[in-house]
């Protein structure tokens, strides 16, 4: 049973390993094809990671990229424990089940679809909210080229997309509590709330702690297509939209250096595992039962 994950793995992530070495050199396509190429290039040490750390945006980039992620797990984690253990509670599961398909369905939407969703609401001209707006005698509000409001709006497209299929991994480890528990609760006179305090979150908090550590190992990768597709790549837009990953695309565009691209990838990939092993550490600290490893 485990062949065919391992096999994924070995394919897809440890096959393409040796391809690091791109971070390391001047690429150049060659004659002989993408290997001869490799073999050919001229070695430029550490130059390609300057084009991260000495680039003029490079602090927003990072702002931009750490900040919106710690958002992103704090509140996932929050909002899917509790979307969980509402539709755990839930008596009629008929009804569950179907709140639970309509906040599964966004997960499977891409996100170019879902920039044309966002466009529709928020279009100066035709846009839902600004005729609402315009209704109440309102002015008409420039979306995508006034950055004030776009952090909210990232953080919310990305809960709106994510959180359903978060909460079904929750909701399967709630499933999966003993209701004998619950029974001896509620013969001791415990209520829902205090059933949740004492009995669901402290059974669940090893999922937690594990999605968690595995959440912040990719805290350095940014959702391209969110950042990318939904604002449209407006550029008032890019002090708080441009994240690591659209900042390498775009500088690809206009170079077209794999070997940037590559030192970006290994860049984040060192950074997110120093960051998984520094939380599995904070966490066997604390209580060595719930690490990772």
């Amino acid at each position: 049973m485990v062949f065919p994950g391992a096999l994924w793995f070995f394919i897809f992530a440890y096959l393409p390993m040796p391809g690091i070495i791109l971070a390391f050199k001047e690429y150049r396509l060659d004659l002989g094809g993408f290997f001869s190429g490799i073999i050919k290039s001229q070695w430029v040490g550490l130059k390609n990671f300057e084009f991260l750390f000495l680039a003029d945006d490079a602090y927003i980039i990072t702002r931009n990229t750490v900040l919106y992620n710690l958002v992103f797990i704090v509140l996932g984690l929050i909002l899917s424990v509790s979307l969980a253990i509402i539709l755990f509670q839930l008596s009629q599961k008929k009804l569950a089940k179907l709140y639970q398909t309509a906040m599964f369905m966004p997960y499977f939407l891409s996100w170019i679809i879902v920039s044309y969703f966002v466009f529709s609401f928020l279009s100066v001209d035709r846009g839902v909210l600004n005729q609402i707006l315009s209704a109440f005698g309102a002015e008409p509000i420039m979306w995508y080229t006034d950055a004030s409001y776009w952090p909210y709006i990232l953080v919310f497209m990305n809960l709106w997309k994510g959180i359903g299929y978060s909460s079904v991994i929750y909701l399967a480890a709630i499933s999966g509590i003993d209701r004998t528990y619950y029974e001896a609760a509620m013969i001791d006179g415990a209520n829902k709330w205090q059933q949740t305090i004492k009995i669901t979150i402290p059974l669940i908090k090893p999922m937690m702690i594990i999605l968690t550590i595995l959440a912040i190992g990719g805290i350095f990768r940014a959702d391209f297509g969110l950042f990318y597709q939904v604002p449209r790549e407006s550029g008032p837009l890019f002090p708080v939209t441009n994240v690591i990953d659209t900042y390498v695309f775009r500088s690809m565009k206009v170079v077209g250096d794999f070997g940037l691209a590559t030192a970006a990838g290994f860049y984040q990939s060192v950074v997110g595992l120093v960051l998984v092993l520094a939380a599995n550490w904070s966490v066997k600290k604390i209580n060595e039962d719930q690490a990772l490893f």
